[in-house]
């Protein structure tokens, strides 16, 4: 609590008296707010809550929320027809849904876990660590001195895990599915009691519970095991007390992030789902109110999230999607720039997803999803077909491509059947405000090239947040095989140092100066935040179907004494399939630099001579290839690479070295079947033409 306080000193000492007045004023009613809340719990009692939710009766109340219009397909469907839909995935489901039953989860890394009865609702079941059952702004969720991890708690809590049950009972129709589904809930409800437990001490967690529990009632709301006149009021009485909790809740900041739109999300779907009564009407007017208003404001007029991370990207874009949906569903407005810059974040999950379905690492990633249907995986590209038929993007849609789950449960079987067997692929283009620029080419036969490559700001509005450092940083793909990755993220407050290293300029494909960060940390226990020292600069980008050329560079390293500028020009040779990755430097005296390239899973290496290495993805041998002279010393070391929240393993990392003078040096990758007979050579006279374009600031 100490550090947070810290934290929040360092960052508004200098800001205006109002805007601290504001927030100290937030924080006295947060305070009150909680020591009021149990009385406030009391108080609702099933006649009141009548009363609030405007319902003459709870079976008309029942029944009334039951017909409205929802976002989300909830009508039973057969396995087969499912399965012609979805191919397999019903068998996954009703494995997923088993495991809910057995209380079994996988969150966050931890391998399967059985929970117990009753469920352990406060306790980090990866550590051991349990949390107090007090008001929840005395618990400390970032004590960096235990090994504990609050988002166990947390993600559990989340009880999206229940997803599955709920597929599953419309796919069989069992009772077994509902019966255990409420079980879980009533033993959450008892065991977490209104704003005390680590359970409510993240607003955003809260509104995502909420959003779950809605989804919930839409799939069991006629079940059996959901009849009862006592179940259904402790239900509805503690969906209400979720939207409440979430209102009074809001994580305002100088600098607003997903939390807030998690915040704003859930207090939208509440607000629909509950209708009628003043405070329903109020959470989804002020809900939809800062989605609107924060749009614009965190995602870049290039379609790009502002935080600098591809996952986060996908759940801001859900964050902002699923209420539109819902208003649309129950016939309110959603403005055309709405939508339109909703487009924009789905055109951009095209270009950064991969033929294969993956997607790069970049930024930070925690497994964080709105409303997740399909697998735990890092596949996005079910939002281009949501944009696309939610809109009517005839150019989105054309795009659209992977498995259909995630479209069938929100919009259906028709619109599932709507995603395109041959999508057509994003083409290479350069994202201005976000600062990303994507090489693609995919002839349809060879296999899809595609590379990363990062020259944005730090993320956050400049305070680094879920952003790396990372600038200049690629990730690349060659005939579909993923060669070179980001290191990934691995986690947060468990252990500090791994995460400052995972978000370090080592852990990235990116010239490391005199063994000095891009963007300096703040200090060790400041897990979000960088400062923003990298000013980059994309000099030169231009795309035609022959060759995609990059040019960028960052003022990181300019506060040296000795200042020193990285410039990296990049060029897919789309013909070929080859990459080139030119590095000089602007600037004098002498340094010690270190440029890795680190290999994806799986990516055999070994050397083939001065210069050249051969690597080994799947079935294809491709070359690695250097032309730095004698002034670069080579070594092959262990890294690591995290492919998703609180999972990491050992992976090889190529470093190349120089002490001294500043000197340029280029790398290639190409397949080694028909590669020039003389790589090196080749690589020198490309390289030589690669640095001519974008010498100056602004660039082609």
């Amino acid at each position: 609590m100490t550090k947070r306080f810290l934290e929040l000193l360092r960052r508004g000492w200098r800001k205006p008296p109002l805007v601290i007045a504001r927030w100290l004023g937030r924080q006295a009613r947060a305070e009150w707010d909680q020591v009021r809340a149990p009385a406030r719990a009391r108080a609702l009692t099933p006649e009141r809550l009548l009363i609030a939710l405007g319902g003459g009766s709870l079976d008309a109340l029942w029944k009334r929320l039951a017909a409205a219009p929802f976002p989300a397909f909830t009508e039973p469907v057969t396995a087969k027809a499912y399965d012609k839909a979805c191919p397999g995935d019903a068998g996954r489901i009703l494995k997923a849904a088993g495991d809910a039953l057995e209380g079994r989860v996988d969150l966050l890394g931890s391998g399967p876990v059985t929970l117990g009865r009753p469920v352990s609702w406060h306790r980090d079941f990866k550590s051991g660590h349990r949390w107090p059952v007090v008001m929840f702004r005395r618990i400390d969720v970032l004590d960096l001195g235990r090994d504990s991890d609050v988002k166990v708690p947390w993600e559990l809590s989340r009880l999206q895990w229940l997803i599955p049950a709920g597929q599953a009972y419309l796919l069989t129709g069992d009772e077994k599915y509902a019966e255990a589904a409420r079980a879980v809930i009533e033993d959450w409800a008892g065991a977490n009691p209104l704003a005390r437990g680590v359970n409510w001490a993240c607003t955003m967690d809260v509104a995502l519970r909420g959003i779950t529990l809605v989804w919930l009632f839409r799939v069991f709301h006629h079940a059996a095991a959901w009849g009862g006149e006592g179940f259904r009021n402790d239900f509805l009485k503690l969906v209400y007390l979720h939207g409440d909790f979430t209102s009074r809740h809001l994580e305002w900041s100088d600098v607003n992030g997903n939390h807030l739109l998690a915040d704003a999300a859930g207090l939208a779907v509440m607000g629909l789902f509950l209708g009628d009564g003043g405070a329903p009407r109020t959470w989804q007017a002020e809900g939809w109110r800062i989605l609107a208003d924060e749009l614009p404001k965190q995602v870049f007029g290039d379609g790009v999230d502002f935080e600098g991370s591809c996952a986060y990207h996908r759940l801001v874009q859900e964050l902002f999607l699923l209420p539109a949906l819902y208003r649309l569903a129950r016939g309110f407005e959603v403005p055309g720039d709405y939508a339109r810059r909703l487009g924009k974040m789905a055109a951009f999950t095209a270009a950064y997803s991969r033929a294969d379905g993956t997607s790069p690492l970049w930024g930070d990633a925690d497994d964080g999803r709105a409303l997740p249907f399909g697998p735990r995986d890092n596949d996005h590209r079910y939002l281009i077909a949501l944009a696309g038929i939610a809109f009517d993007d005839a150019d989105l849609l054309a795009m659209a491509s992977g498995p259909a789950p995630e479209v069938l449960w929100m919009l259906g079987p028709e619109a599932a059947a709507r995603i395109p067997e041959r999508p057509r692929p994003a083409p290479s283009q350069a994202f201005a405000d976000g600062g990303v620029a994507i090489m693609r080419h995919d002839d349809g036969k060879t296999g899809a090239d595609h590379v990363f490559i990062d020259c944005g700001p730090v993320g956050f509005g400049g305070r680094g947040g879920h952003g790396h450092n990372d600038c200049l940083s690629f990730e690349a793909a060659l005939l579909g095989r993923t060669l070179i990755t980001d290191c990934g993220t691995f986690v947060y407050t468990a252990d500090r140092q791994w995460r400052n290293d995972f978000r370090s300029t080592a852990f990235h494909n990116t010239p490391m100066v005199d063994a000095q960060e891009i963007n300096r940390f703040v200090g060790p226990e400041y897990l979000w935040t960088l400062k923003d020292d990298a000013a980059p600069q994309v000099r030169h980008w231009q795309t035609t179907d022959a060759a995609d050329v990059f040019v960028g560079a960052h003022g990181g390293y300019r506060r040296l004494v000795q200042p020193v500028t990285p410039v990296r020009a990049m060029m897919l040779d789309k013909l070929g399939h080859r990459l080139v990755i030119a590095d000089r430097f602007e600037g004098s005296g002498e340094h010690a630099v270190r440029i890795p390239y680190h290999l994806a899973l799986g990516v055999g290496i070994e050397s083939r001579g001065r210069g050249i290495w051969k690597l080994r993805a799947g079935e294809i041998d491709f070359l690695l290839v250097s032309d730095g002279g004698d002034a670069w010393n080579v070594s092959l070391g262990e890294g690591w690479v995290s492919p998703s929240y609180g999972v990491k393993h050992p992976a090889q990392v190529l470093n190349f070295i120089h002490q001294g003078t500043l000197v340029p040096l280029s790398v290639a990758l190409m397949p080694a079947l028909g590669a020039p007979e003389n790589p090196v050579k080749w690589l020198s006279e490309t390289a030589a033409a690669l640095n001519g374009p974008g010498d100056g600031p602004e660039g082609g």
